[in-house]
């Protein structure tokens, strides 16, 4: 099974899709220094596959990969995702670099 995270910037969120098939998304608003993800959803027939972290990571690490900017965690599946992951708070709040 293939997983690929995109920032699909014109809809404001990263999706993922599992071979080919868009399997879910992460939606986000940009404000100045900071992304804020609002609401996070896999689709039903891809739960319980790993593929709400696979997004949670490949989103974050596409947000490290850009610079500059502070995750807001409004959405609870990110928050939790984060504060399991401790290699990744230090975007949380992290100022613009």
């Amino acid at each position: 099974m293939s997983k690929e995270i995109s920032d699909n910037a014109e809809a404001s969120r990263y999706e993922i899709r599992v071979d080919g098939e868009l399997a879910g998304f992460a939606e986000y608003r940009t404000r100045p220094g900071k992304i804020v993800f609002t609401h996070t959803e896999v689709f039903d027939a891809f739960e319980g596959q790993g593929v709400g972290g696979a997004l949670a990571r490949g989103a974050l690490d596409g947000v490290r990969a850009k610079g500059g900017l502070a995750v807001v965690p409004l959405c609870p599946f990110i928050k939790g995702w984060i504060d399991r992951h401790p290699d990744y708070q230090d975007l949380v709040g992290r100022e613009g670099a």
